[in-house]
């Protein structure tokens, strides 16, 4: 069964070597954004003593960003386990605090999402 794994990593510095190393391990369509968590938008919040509580628009207009989250859907089991023991490989182990968290949500239809041998034959009609 086809698996969206989701991870929000903590440390910034260390997007790039995930990238990479998804990619190495034989992930495609990684997506990655700048997030940011209710955690951190409360304490810049008792940072700069403004009320806990922001408005939506506040949190949107926001310019920081914490995490970086990052996604794809993978469509094997082995690839999975992969992306997860690359994933606690850069971070040096997701059980420590601060480093992220990641999870897997079983997926029941992709479109858009194609095989090995598809995107070869693509590639070959466009050349």
């Amino acid at each position: 069964m086809k698996q969206m794994i989701i991870f929000v990593l903590n440390d910034l510095d260390k997007s790039a070597d995930l990238l990479e190393a998804w990619e190495a391990a034989g992930a495609r369509g990684i997506t990655c954004i700048n997030t940011t968590g209710l955690g951190n938008l409360r304490n810049t919040a008792e940072i700069a003593d403004i009320p806990f509580y922001l408005s939506l628009a506040d949190i949107l207009k926001s310019k920081q960003h914490h995490h970086c989250t990052f996604f794809t859907v993978v469509d094997s089991e082995n690839l999975l386990e992969k992306l997860i023991e690359v994933a606690q490989d850069v971070t040096g182990g997701l059980d420590a605090p601060n480093t992220g968290i990641l999870f897997t949500i079983p997926v029941s239809s992709v479109y858009g999402m194609s095989s090995d041998n598809s995107m070869a034959k693509n590639q070959k009609k466009t050349q």
